[in-house]
């Protein structure tokens, strides 16, 4: 048996299944703006409060879970539900988080007349809209310590952001050459002896 948490009760694997669907399913439901807000609530839930997983893991599912085809926040809970509890966990994690996005849809699909035409409903979704921002920016703020690890990462930071925000270059694209010069960047250091 895991235990829930540092020095928390121990938690069998139905059951911890069961929490990482629950989970999942509460991030789902206020998971607006893109996706991004998820990996901020992945963080607190599964690295800080529970010690699931590492904070490199969610670094480096966040990156790989960009660069798949599909839905971004959809793959990250795939990966994280793998990493924590194998193929069942993956599957208790992309429900959990798919469930509330699947019965919202019905609903807007049930309502759809009375609602497109709706200005509350338009108000309610900018105001959820503005919000998300600094969850977004909470989230790269607390990452910022695993991923940012010397002068040349600042370097990478800056070009993968003016490509980004400048270019059309496709984003899995930018992935891929900053892990093609990391590669060659920190290899070359680990070989010559540098940290």
């Amino acid at each position: 048996m895991e235990k829930n948490g540092k020095g928390g009760r121990p938690v069998s694997r139905a059951g911890k299944l069961w929490t990482m669907f629950w989970i999942m399913a509460k991030i789902g439901c206020f998971t607006f703006g893109g996706g991004w807000s998820i990996i901020v609530q992945i963080q607190h839930e599964f690295v800080d409060k529970r010690g699931w997983m590492k904070e490199e893991q969610i670094i480096d599912f966040m990156s790989v879970a960009k660069s798949l085809p599909g839905i971004m926040i959809v793959n990250m809970s795939v990966l994280c539900g793998y990493a924590m509890e194998g193929a069942a966990g993956a599957l208790s994690a992309a429900f959990g988080l798919t469930a509330p996005a699947i019965a919202a849809i019905s609903l807007v699909v049930y309502f759809y007349g009375s609602l497109k035409a709706n200005p509350y409903v338009e108000k309610v979704l900018n105001g959820v809209r503005c919000v998300v921002i600094p969850i977004i920016l909470q989230a790269a703020w607390k990452l910022k310590g695993k991923s940012i690890i010397s002068m040349i990462s600042y370097v990478f930071l800056a070009v993968a952001f003016v490509v980004c925000a400048f270019t059309d270059i496709s984003k899995p694209m930018v992935i891929i050459a900053g892990a093609i010069f990391g590669l060659l960047v920190w290899r070359g250091k680990k070989e010559h002896g540098a940290a």
